[in-house]
């Protein structure tokens, strides 16, 4: 296609639009779990609900890792187009789903309806994620780190929509179920916007590498899988505890979950903005350690806090150590391994959505048997109510949180010597 009937503007806009309906749907994830939770989980085993609803949760990382993979490999042969209009797709008939599944008995196939649909919304994430991250490398080769932050920077802007309109939500007593009319009307809007839009080729072959050349990147490049092991790490030092935010922390700091989380994401959606002057002075593998220190001992600081000040203190420190990791990966393997393209891309946010899909289960499960235990057995737990039922709530949530603070740490070593050795060759 020739240059004038590319719009990078406007595509550039797709792009936002397209990872802003991402967020918005992950801050109705985590706006709805509760009810979720209550509403069907509770009623089929109390004993487990938590971790039933975390294994729903996770179905969504589930269908974003797959579809990444397998679309991150055909991107382009599919096209960023249909690839987008997948993801839109996805989005309206999730949100059909979760209110259908609102309107069924919670023994009538409920619970299996809410997994498909969340399901749904992973493939929608995974097609936006393959088709949006390479699309952004290609309108803007002299810059990808800062245009992915900057991209990236509209997950957030859509948990703050998200988050603030299902606060709304409960503080008027409305339906929770608006949420999914909520989740819908992005999609659409996107539907329109690609439909109207030319896209250009992916990076990999406008320079004419072939697939043999992008396979052989990667398996001749063992950093390249060092990357996705650390990807893997710092996806769940930030969105494990994201999605589990509202369950937990509410108990935790006795303050809605959910307005932390959109606290934090006001934050990173204007730091990510700023991502490009940081990388010139410390280096993206830099950014990272520094990253991964903050992320570790925010966790752990939420963990112990007991009062929404000390919350939003903790939460400070966490949101400003996730900030950049998720683009500043994709920017750090887009930058080392060109010829990787489009799959390079798509394996790295693989990772992050696998890393998820064995997290938050593993939360849930945490917080399940730390609340039997705080309670003296499963018996206990199902007579308790009031005050003792919060403190063993309470009890559980911190225990959950504290498992997830040690992931970001183990990673320090890891960038700490890339570092090295890059400013090493680097004077040489």
């Amino acid at each position: 296609m020739s240059d004038d009937v590319i719009n990078r503007k406007k595509l550039y806009y797709v792009g936002n639009l397209s990872i802003l309906m991402i967020g918005l749907g992950f801050a109705i994830r985590a706006n709805i779990a509760p009810n979720l939770q209550a509403d069907i989980y509770d009623k089929i085993d109390l004993a487990s609900s938590a971790a039933a609803v975390g294994s729903a949760m996770g179905a969504t990382f589930t269908g974003f890792a797959l579809t990444l993979l397998l679309g991150s490999a055909l991107v382009d042969m599919v096209g960023m187009k249909r690839m987008l209009l997948l993801s839109a797709l996805a989005y309206i008939l999730s949100a059909v789903g979760l209110f259908a599944a609102t309107m069924m008995p919670y023994d009538g196939g409920a619970d299996t309806v809410v997994l498909i649909s969340l399901l749904l919304t992973g493939l929608g994430w995974g097609a936006v994620e393959a088709a949006s991250n390479p699309m952004v490398a290609a309108l803007y080769p002299e810059e990808k780190t800062h245009r992915l932050n900057i991209l990236h920077a509209w997950w957030p802007a859509g948990i703050v929509i998200g988050g603030l309109l299902g606060v709304a939500i409960s503080y008027f007593e409305l339906p929770w179920e608006l949420n999914m009319i909520i989740l819908v009307m992005p999609a659409l809007v996107l539907a329109w916007m690609v439909a109207t839009s030319a896209f250009p080729v992916t990076e990999r072959v406008a320079s004419g590498a072939s697939y043999g050349d992008m396979f052989s990147e990667l398996l001749k490049r063992p950093l390249f899988w060092v990357f996705w092991a650390c990807m893997f790490l710092t996806a769940a030092a930030e969105l494990a505890p994201g999605s589990w935010v509202n369950i937990t922390l509410s108990n935790i700091v006795g303050m809605q979950g959910i307005l932390l989380l959109v606290y934090v994401s006001g934050l990173m959606f204007v730091m990510r903005h700023f991502a490009g002057p940081v990388v010139e002075k410390i280096s993206s593998v830099g950014l990272m350690f520094i990253s991964c220190l903050l992320a570790g001992l925010g966790l752990y600081l939420l963990s112990i806090a007991t009062t929404p000040f000390t919350g939003f203190a903790a939460a400070t420190i966490w949101g400003i150590g996730v900030c950049y990791m998720w683009p500043t990966m994709l920017g750090i393997v887009a930058e080392r391994f060109p010829k990787g393209g489009a799959l390079a891309l798509g394996l790295t946010g693989f990772a992050g959505g696998l890393s998820i899909q064995f997290v938050l289960p593993k939360m849930g499960a945490i917080f399940d048997s730390a609340k039997a235990e705080a309670a003296g057995g499963i018996d206990k737990l199902a007579g308790l109510s009031g005050a003792e039922l919060e403190s063993v709530i309470r009890f559980a949530s911190v225990e959950s949180f504290q498992s997830v603070a040690i992931v970001p740490l183990l990673l320090l070593p890891v960038f700490g010597l890339i570092f090295y050795f890059d400013r090493k060759k680097s004077e040489d």
